[in-house]
């Protein structure tokens, strides 16, 4: 997925003294295993490089490249998985309903019997769908160049056309006119983000497909299949549920070493079929209580190690509340686990994610584990690495991983290879009201207001009213302007899924947690 951002790495990137051991992915929820399945460390040299976790190598190299020491990766991961799969059965026992649906995937034959069930269940619904998909029996893929389809403009979703989130398959065209430089030579044919599946046609001929939404689609194409002049681009697109189609602020187009032909515009579409209902929900069993601890976890607390790197989060949004607790307990877990009550957990703090938005979003989830992760910071020996200037509105897999990598490397330069160094962000101390002014107390005094829009920073008062207020730096305080007559009650910054206006750094380029604070002894003056 990370092949084109880092192109130069992959490619000549040699640092055998960096390794990685790959966990296979598995999950037990009846024992804790005390071996792996299959596994070997490798080297980030050319042919296995791709394999690394992209946050995990640009952590070791920018260590390696300090202190030219080996450095070696343990990675346990597997996307989409809430905390508490990574926890023992003994740690569940604080949180009732985890340890109980624990519990339930003990029962192998139950499991099985509800696998069964969601399978057919999925597998009934496509059936359905693509039975009696028109263009499949028409052959669309190869007939008419869409000249009396429906306009439909890429990037865009098609509920704005077809008026309501339909799940369905979804016929699109685009004829496009090839220069002979361009035609009888190898091509990247991009297309953004899909909704959710996609098949692709070049003059009839396949050319790649993409089973989920969250890929970009990069096909690299052969020299024989575009020709000089006129050629015609189908696309066959499934969406399961949510609307349906391109997602924007993507790349579109089609590029050789020469030429690009941007593809973004007018297309051609037209209905193959639609369904009902969504598709059947199914249940993920990997990514259930225990499971993940026992299998990928438990079988490396005999191994020495230094410390952990943790990235996750976005699985526990729609219970963000809990977080907290959650991580509390997996921390001092694996700590008990490794017989090291002190050992180094650093963590990524969520990116920004959605639409931009320059005003606070009360009910963010997002927002919200924000400030669990924040809290967290009250463990002993943790560290966070704030990545709030690091996502992309648009995709939930943001490409940076460098930065994130580089950023969470500073972080164990302090707290395990005990450098003298100031490694991360800014962090609120207190809010309080002095002299009609709210003052914002940070743990450090290397504050920066980059400039541009204005920053997401705003007060709540005792009636429930938001005011975006100006401010000014001094030293290790954020000073607030605050005419107003009633209580300032609290400080957000940054609190939205996606905030506009994220300017406040420390002199080094580290951005500031986005927070929401009490205020203290506020009142009238």
């Amino acid at each position: 997925r990370l092949k084109y951002r880092y192109e130069d790495e992959i490619a000549h990137d040699d640092f055998p003294q960096i390794r990685q051991f790959l966990i296979p992915d598995a999950y037990d929820f009846k024992k804790e295993e005390e071996d792996l399945a299959a596994g070997s460390w490798r080297p980030a040299s050319s042919g296995f490089i791709q394999e690394f976790t992209a946050v995990g190598y640009f952590f070791a190299k920018s260590l390696y490249q300090k202190y030219y020491i080996p450095i070696g990766i343990l990675n346990a991961s597997l996307g989409g998985s809430p905390a508490e799969a990574w926890m023992s059965e003994n740690a569940l026992k604080q949180f009732p309903d985890s340890w109980q649906e624990m519990q339930k995937f003990k029962d192998s034959a139950w499991v099985s019997d509800l696998e069964r069930k969601d399978q057919a269940a999925t597998n009934q619904w496509y059936a359905n769908l693509l039975i009696d998909d028109k263009g499949q029996k028409l052959n669309w893929s190869i007939t008419e160049p869409g000249d009396k389809w429906d306009s439909i403009q890429v990037p865009g979703y098609w509920n704005k056309v077809l008026n309501g989130k339909i799940p369905g398959v979804i016929w699109y065209k685009k004829v496009i006119t090839v220069p002979a430089s361009m035609a009888n030579s190898p091509v990247k044919l991009e297309l953004g983000r899909i909704v959710d599946s996609d098949s692709v046609f070049v003059n009839g001929q396949f050319v790649g497909a993409t089973s989920y939404q969250y890929p970009a689609r990069r096909y690299e194409i052969a020299g024989n299949v575009f020709k000089p002049g006129t050629n015609i681009i189908t696309m066959r697109i499934v969406c399961t549920g949510y609307s349906g189609g391109f997602v924007p602020d993507k790349t579109y187009q089609l590029t050789n070493h020469n030429d690009t032909i941007e593809l973004s515009g007018n297309w051609r579409y037209k209905v193959g079929n639609t369904a009902s209902v969504n598709v059947p929900s199914t249940t993920t069993t990997r990514w259930k209580p225990g499971g993940l601890y026992n299998a990928m976890i438990s079988p490396l607390s005999k191994y020495s190690i230094r410390g952990v790197v943790w990235y996750q989060g976005e699985s526990n949004t729609n219970n963000f509340e809990n977080y907290g607790a959650l991580m509390r307990g997996l921390i001092n877990d694996w700590r008990t686990a490794w017989k090291n009550g002190s050992m180094p957990f650093l963590y990524v703090q969520l990116p920004n994610f959605q639409e931009p938005s320059d005003s606070v979003q009360i009910l963010s989830q997002w927002a919200g584990l924000r400030q669990q992760q924040l809290d967290l910071l009250s463990v002993p020996n943790t560290a966070m690495a704030v990545t709030i200037d690091l996502g992309e509105w648009n995709d939930i897999h943001p490409e940076h991983k460098k930065e994130v990598g580089d950023r969470a490397a500073l972080l164990a330069r302090q707290k395990v290879y005990d450098e003298k160094i100031n490694s991360a962000a800014p962090i609120i101390q207190t809010a309080k009201v002095q002299s009609g002014k709210i003052v914002l107390k940070f743990s450090t005094s290397d504050l920066l207001i980059k400039p541009g829009e204005k920053l997401h920073l705003f007060v709540e008062d005792e009636l429930g009213h938001f005011s975006r207020v100006s401010s000014e730096i001094r030293k290790d305080q954020l000073i607030l302007n605050w005419p107003h007559s009633s209580k300032a009650v609290r400080v957000y910054y940054a609190w939205a899924d996606n905030p506009s206006g994220v300017k406040l750094y420390s002199r080094d380029g580290l951005p500031v947690s986005p927070f929401l604070i009490q205020v203290q002894n506020s009142r009238s003056d």
